[in-house]
């Protein structure tokens, strides 16, 4: 072969290596595949074993996979959260997960055969211990707090978090939810689209407290050695929450989808969620959780709203909600 057909051959093969590659395309939330997110460490460790490209589509995960229906390009959605589900299945897209579930480090039973927990956590309002000397004791307590206290909450229309406070009002006051709205709303400072904007202006000191999770004090302890960053802890209770995966019926990649669906359960999975995500994991038993997140105070209980509750409340809640901030 002479010297010019050696080097068309050469250059012919990289693009067929390349092509050979199956992709693995999983719709998620922006702040995933963010730098800072677990994003990266998931696709560095999942391409590391399944001679794949695995490749994130972030965005509003579930408004356009219900668009697309079969045709959408995804072969796996990552991120999706309990009070979701209900509209997921009801699409009828998503097929099982095959994976045993009896054994899942979460403070709840978890049977679903199609959403499948990768991590969990709960609401919580975090503050600054050199802003606030004295932060509210209870969700009472809170909603009595003296008129200067300044909060950050995130949009329930737009943010998982922020439907999350309306589910854990309603959890909490029930039929006095409106009451609740009524003495929370003139503490609110303002009401971001995204977690990242609230949190973004609470460390950059203009609010008091900012809607987040238990959870987030870790990082600034762990990444900036920080402690003043602490979760109110409040004896009602604080709303369970959980992120979830799931699997396209349609996904042309089903070897690929289940060879995922089957890696994210795993210890080796599951130890890069807490300090990647800043997050409980869903199958590691506690003692192996890293420190930071075992030394973290911990609510006495537990609410959640099944999602055909979650469901029948997210409307009747917003509506609450939102004749609260149109007075």
């Amino acid at each position: 072969m002479n010297i010019r057909l050696i080097a068309l051959a050469m250059l012919a093969a990289t693009p067929v290596a390349a092509q050979e590659k199956p992709v693995l395309t999983i719709y998620a939330g922006d702040y995933i595949a963010s730098e800072w997110g677990p994003g990266p460490k998931i696709e560095a460790g999942f391409e590391a074993i399944c001679a794949c490209d695995l490749q994130f589509v972030t965005g509003d995960i579930l408004p356009r996979i219900l668009m697309e229906g079969d045709r959408t390009e995804a072969d796996l959605v990552f991120g999706l959260n309990t009070d979701m589900t209900a509209r997921a299945r009801a699409s009828g897209l998503f097929a099982p997960h095959g994976q045993d579930t009896s054994d899942m480090s979460l403070p709840i039973e978890w049977t679903d055969d199609i959403f499948l927990p990768y991590n969990w956590g709960e609401t919580a309002f975090v503050y600054d211990s050199t802003r606030l000397e004295n932060p509210p004791a209870s969700f009472d307590e809170l909603l009595e707090a003296a008129g200067d206290l300044k909060i950050v909450i995130q949009d329930p229309r737009s943010s998982i978090s922020g439907l999350a406070l309306l589910l854990w009002v309603k959890a909490v006051y029930g039929d006095r939810a409106d009451e609740a709205w009524e003495k929370l709303t003139p503490k609110v400072l303002t009401v971001t689209r995204g977690w990242s904007e609230s949190y973004g202006m609470f460390t950059d000191g203009e609010a008091d407290m900012v809607l987040s999770y238990t959870t987030s004090p870790a990082y600034h302890i762990a990444a900036e050695d920080d402690t003043t960053k602490q979760a109110a802890i409040f004896p009602e209770g604080h709303y369970f929450m959980a992120e979830l995966a799931a699997q396209l019926k349609s996904t042309d990649q089903p070897e690929l989808a289940q060879q995922f669906m089957d890696w994210i359960l795993t210890p080796e999975f599951q130890r890069e969620i807490p300090l990647a995500n800043w997050s409980l994991p869903a199958r590691l038993p506690r003692d192996e959780w890293p420190q930071v997140m075992r030394d973290l105070p911990r609510p006495d209980k537990t609410l959640f709203h099944t999602e055909d509750e979650a469901e029948a409340l997210r409307q009747p809640a917003l509506d609450e909600w939102l004749r609260a901030f149109t007075r």
